[in-house]
């Protein structure tokens, strides 16, 4: 989820303007289970994920990721289950946290246990390079680390830091934010490409959407702040985020980000790229009822932030004898 600076975690940006987001983890997952596939299958890989594939080689699958993943890892013959708490191409870094759950227990299933830089690192290579994916680095880094942070980018390299928030503060932020779903999906690599592509024009646009990262921190660190001016900042930032190309939003979108202000938002966004997926509002906590009301024909979507990232939940090692050690080649 994030925040503040989005948009400013691209390469062609912050390599020479700099670049830094807020962001934050929260209570919605995606599950990779991976194991090796027992060799008595005319298949030497399943993957289950919104398609069903059975392949005798790396190279038919189609799923680019776990395709490139596999190559990348050396990894075969393997069973791979995907599971997700949310809906894929809305906004909320879902396929950074797949890419990013899928090499953590890739590398388990190696016998490995890496860093979460590492994991990180491997992630961004992944679908920005392997897969040449358009898109920013900030969502496979959330994915990875977990918890609230500012992440700042500079001259190909980043740095997390944690947002110093007292326990209280972060529940007042926790529950005077609201998350809905607009029912609409989108390629976010379609999105970004438009955006990428005006980037030179909207330069000074960006620079803004920079400035209020440190605004937005000192809001959040400092205890004597007053809290709603995030909400505040949300507004400024999203429209700033509006004008920097022609698919981050539409007149669907508009309407209900206006209907959440006449409802008593004080600001909000649309996560992610653009396009559709959740919006998010911020609103006074005597003052959410009355919006959830204005919004009963969304599903509304209740979380908690959470602090940990990408974790292995279950580990038992398996022996794996390739089957053509064995003499089992069909």
């Amino acid at each position: 989820m994030s925040f503040f600076g989005g948009g400013t975690d691209v390469p062609s940006f912050f390599n020479e303007h700099g670049g830094a987001v807020i962001s934050s983890t929260f209570d919605k997952y995606a599950y990779v289970i991976v194991r090796h596939l027992p060799p008595f299958k005319p298949y030497y890989t399943e993957l289950c994920y919104n398609k069903f594939e059975r392949v005798t080689s790396i190279d038919e699958i189609e799923h680019p990721a776990i395709r490139e993943a596999m190559r990348m890892l050396d990894i075969h013959e393997i069973r791979l289950t995907y599971e997700g708490d949310l809906p894929a191409r809305t906004g909320l870094g879902t396929s950074s946290t797949f890419a990013v759950g899928m090499l953590n227990a890739f590398y388990a299933l190696k016998g490995k246990q890496v860093g979460k830089k590492k994991l990180a690192d491997d992630a961004i290579h992944l679908e920005r390079d392997l897969c040449n994916e358009s898109g920013g680095w900030q969502d496979q880094i959330a994915a990875s680390f977990g918890g609230m942070n500012r992440i700042d980018f500079a001259n190909g390299q980043y740095k997390v830091t944690p947002i110093i928030i007292h326990p209280e503060r972060k529940e007042l932020l926790n529950q005077s934010l609201l998350l809905f779903y607009t029912g609409i999906s989108r390629n976010s690599f379609e999105v970004q490409k438009d955006t990428l592509s005006n980037q030179k024009d909207k330069i000074g646009e960006l620079k803004d959407m920079l400035s209020l990262v440190d605004e937005a921190q000192s809001i959040l660190e400092n205890k004597h702040s007053d809290m709603n001016d995030i909400g505040r900042l949300l507004d400024r930032s999203w429209r700033i985020k509006r004008s920097t190309g022609s698919k981050i939003s539409n007149n669907d979108i508009d309407t209900l980000y206006e209907r959440g202000l006449q409802a008593g938002a004080l600001g909000g966004k649309l996560l992610g790229a653009g396009g559709g997926g959740f919006l998010l509002f911020y609103v006074e906590p005597d003052k959410k009822e009355h919006l959830l009301n204005k919004f009963h024909d969304l599903l509304q979507v209740p979380f908690t932030f959470e602090n940990e990232g990408t974790t292995i939940a279950y580990y038992n090692p398996e022996t794996y004898i390739p089957r053509k050690e064995i003499g089992l080649v069909f």
